[in-house]
């Protein structure tokens, strides 16, 4: 009797074990993924920030001139 007592133990000890594994393997891996989506996010912003600049700059009346003066000189 006391073999089976041991056993039930075992299985027991066993199974909440592989729970709390289980639980810090998920833990970890949604906390890696959201630092690599942070990463990205932060990435994403400075990208954007560029366009923007870029998008002024390619839309400024004194760059739009400019070109069309270049355009003149060489047509």
């Amino acid at each position: 009797m006391e073999g089976v007592f041991i056993m039930v133990v075992l299985i027991v000890l066993i199974s909440c074990s592989a729970g709390v594994a289980t639980r810090y393997i998920r833990f970890r891996q949604r906390q890696l993924g959201a630092q690599d989506g942070d990463d990205v996010r932060e990435e994403l912003d400075e990208v954007k920030q560029r366009v923007e600049v870029l998008e002024k700059i390619v839309t400024d009346r004194k760059f739009r001139l400019s070109d069309e003066i270049d355009n003149l000189e060489r047509g």
